[in-house]
Parts: C-alpha cells; sequence; structure tokens
C-alpha cells in the first residue's frame, strides 16, 4: 500500500545544491533540518549502508524536494515497495495489478498499464521520496564510500499511516487475486507510538479480512524502532502472512529486536556470513513460522543480499524453489546493469565459494560448483536454498532492486494448497 514518486540524484550533488558543507557522519533516527540530513547521508555513505529516514519538518521538506526534483541531474521514477513490485510484476503481459497507494497525477503518468488503481487511490498530490545514490570510492568531505549505495528520505503521511490499507483490502473482493503482496509498515515509524500502535492493530483486523486461501507476501524495509519490530514479528503480522522478502540489514534488525540467534552482532562486515544468515533465518521459521503447535501461516522467507539470496521454506508448502531463488538473481543482475540477460562482461561474483551453513549446530560446509549453482540443504522441516548473484559492476540504478527481486522470486513460486 505504499507508492510515491521516486526523485533519484546523487547525494553530494544534492547537498551541494542546497549549499550544505560536509562534515562528521552521525546517525539520526528522524530527521529535522538540512543539517540532520547530511550528517545521516555521511554515516550510511561511509559505511557503504542503505538507510531509509522520515523527515519530520514539512515545509522544509517541500523546499528540499522542489530543488532535488527540478535539479538537472535528477530522474523521476515510480517509487513506494507496493508500486516497484506491482510495476514488476506488470511487466509480464499475463497478469493484471491491482495497486492501491495515494497515487498523484505524475506517479499515475508514470504507472505500467496493466496496473489497475481503484479511484478512492487517486490524490491531487505526489508523494515525493528523495533517493540520494553514492558510487563506490565517491567522497563527500572526509567521508568516502566503499560500496554503493543509497540514502533515502521523505516526509509522507499518507503512506506513513497506510491510509490506502483498507480501500485495498475492500477492493479485492471484486479483483479477486491469486496473490496479495503487502509492503510499507515501515512508512509508519513517522507516527507516534499511540498512533502507530492503533493503525497496526487496524492493519492486522484488514489483513485478517484477507479470504485464508489467497497466498500474502510482506516485504520488509528499513527500520529503526525494534519495539514496533518486535510487534509486527511476535503477536501481530508475522502470524498473519505466508511470506516474507527481507535484505541484511532488516534480517539483523530482527534478531536485535528479539534477542534472536547472533544477536550481539552490531553490524555486517562486508558480505553477511552465510552460516549466521542462516542461523536467523532458521529461527525466524522455526519460532514465528507454521509448526504444528502454533497458529501462524509464514512458511517462506526470501532473503537478498548483494552477492548472494537465500529462499527459505517449511517443507510441504511451497515448490519450485531453486527456479524462485534463481529468477531472483538474475533480476537483480539484469536490473541493475539495466540489460535484458546477463551480460557476462559486466558482471562479477562476490559471494563465498565455500561457507559452513550454520553457527549454532554442526554445519555442513559447502563449496559452490558453477554447473548447479544453486545449493539446496535441510535442517529440522526446513528448506535452504541458496544461490550467488552476479553482481552488476557499474550498477545504473540500485532502487527497487530489492522489490524487483522478491517480485521475480514469487512469479516463479507455487505454492501448494492447503
Amino acid at each position: 500500500v505504499n507508492a510515491c514518486v521516486d526523485v533519484v540524484l546523487s547525494g553530494v550533488k544534492l547537498l551541494e545544491a542546497l549549499g550544505l558543507e560536509p562534515s562528521d557522519g552521525k546517525n539520526h533516527a528522524v530527521l529535522s533540518s538540512g543539517q540532520d540530513l547530511q550528517e545521516a547521508f555521511a554515516h550510511f555513505m561511509e559505511r557503504g549502508a542503505a538507510a531509509e529516514r522520515f523527515f519530520s519538518d514539512a515545509e522544509a521538506f517541500q523546499d528540499i524536494a522542489r530543488t532535488a526534483s527540478e535539479h538537472p541531474a535528477a530522474q523521476l521514477y515510480v517509487g513506494g515497495n507496493a508500486a516497484l513490485i506491482g510495476q514488476k510484476l506488470a511487466t509480464n503481459p499475463d497478469l493484471k495489478i491491482l495497486l492501491c497507494g495515494p497515487v498523484g497525477p505524475k506517479l499515475h503518468e508514470l504507472l505500467d498499464d496493466n496496473v489497475v488503481v481503484p479511484p478512492e487511490s487517486m490524490q491531487e498530490r505526489d508523494e515525493f521520496h528523495l533517493i540520494l545514490e553514492y558510487q563506490a570510492g565517491e567522497q563527500w568531505g572526509r567521508v568516502r564510500a566503499p560500496a554503493a549505495n543509497r540514502f533515502i528520505f521523505s516526509h509522507d503521511l499518507s503512506n506513513g499511516a497506510l491510509n490506502m490499507l483498507e480501500v485495498f483490502v475492500s477492493s479485492l473482493d471484486e479483483f479477486q487475486p491469486d496473490l496479495v503482496v503487502l509492503s510499507g509498515l515501515h512508512m509508519m515509524e513517522g507516527q507516534s507510538k499511540e498512533m502507530r500502535q492503533r493503525r497496526l492493530m487496524e492493519a492486522v483486523a484488514s489483513i485478517s479480512d484477507i479470504p485464508t486461501d489467497i497466498p500474502i507476501h510482506l516485504e520488509l524495509a528499513s527500520m529503526t524502532d525494534q519495539d514496533f519490530m518486535s510487534n509486527i514479528m511476535h503477536q501481530q503480522v508475522f502470524p498473519l502472512v505466508n511470506s516474507i522478502g527481507l535484505n541484511e540489514q532488516e534480517l539483523l534488525f530482527l534478531t536485535q529486536s528479539a534477542a534472536g540467534p547472533h544477536a550481539s552482532l552490531a553490524a555486517w562486515s562486508g558480505t553477511p556470513d552465510v552460516g549466521v544468515v542462516s542461523d536467523i533465518l532458521f529461527w525466524l521459521l522455526k519460532e514465528h513460522g507454521k509448526m504444528a503447535e502454533r497458529a501462524s501461516d509464514l512458511t517462506r522467507i526470501h532473503f537478498h543480499t548483494l552477492a548472494y539470496h537465500i529462499l527459505v521454506t517449511v517443507d510441504g508448502h511451497w515448490g519450485n524453489q531453486a527456479a524462485a531463488v534463481a529468477a531472483g538473481a538474475r533480476a537483480a543482475g539484469t536490473q541493475a546493469c539495466a540489460t535484458d540477460t546477463i551480460d557476462t562482461s559486466k558482471v562479477f561474483l562476490k559471494a563465498p565459494l565455500e561457507f559452513v551453513t550454520s553457527h549454532t549446530e554442526a554445519p555442513a560446509k559447502i563449496s559452490l560448483n558453477p554447473d548447479e549453482p544453486v545449493v539446496q540443504w535441510h535442517r529440522e522441516g526446513i528448506s535452504f536454498h541458496f544461490t550467488p548473484v552476479l553482481v552488476c559492476k557499474d550498477p545504473v540504478r540500485t532502487v527497487g532492486l530489492g522489490d524487483a527481486i522478491s517480485a521475480e522470486g514469487l512469479l516463479y513460486s507455487e505454492v501448494y494448497p492447503q
């Protein structure tokens, strides 16, 4: 239910256009000024890490958004995880997509013809999200980026309040979907605690109204509030969905929020360790997924990081996992390089060629075989499918990559009727 217009441009160019001087990085959970913006940008640029923040001052944000959208180097795209997943799925000519999010005139113009927007979802003004990109090795003052990534911020009240969720759920009767994809919960972090709690309860009630024979996928995104994450995970949203998509930042944040395995790890250094990742994924399905004694529908997690992807499923619920995880990896390589097929001269392998599958129990040691790139292993009724990613050397565009990966993986996934 989150949709917006993404304004993509170089972070350094925007900060210069705003007349901001480079200074030391500092993490801010919420941004309220240009100073906060450039400190947070420097903080994440220095780490080469993606992040997303809410900008609390509406007027200051409008000024920054105007400067950004009118910058000669700026590019305007469809944005918001829901709209991006919808756009990706809509490239398949046989699919019809229902998108409910705050859709303004510019966004409507950018959407694919296969995307249906109910009239109640239309609004007069677009919601802008600013995406500040930086390249590997790029400098901003004393800060040097170790990897290409982006810093996202917005003052987005409509998406933040999940305004279109009820419109979405009430539109399903007529639309009769084969799959429901939800995203945008992370946008609620800009709300007050009371408002957020109330809205989350309403969201849970709405999601509960979706017929149980329709699989539901939840796409997560960058969050900073551990209590809120814990609420989503423990008693509210996770048990209602069948599938989750997330990256390494979100996975680590989940385990830190719920004192799960490897929760003492403050941050990843370099490519996330496969054994650590698979321990946390195993714990998520074991503790929060569908088991005989638990009322939960969660049976699938699609994990993606730059170098590799892992699709984890509870046995007996999903099929075609090898194709699904491979399709997601292929989408990452083609979309980042903006090519129709993988161009081997433009990509490289960053995945570990050998790894262990766990650090908490007797692990298997795995060596990658180029002839069979999807590796599979099992652990107590849970299957893991791992594939390396052919990483684009000079990415044309990194925004929406996770959404494209999840969408493509879902398209190839077979769900068994229960």
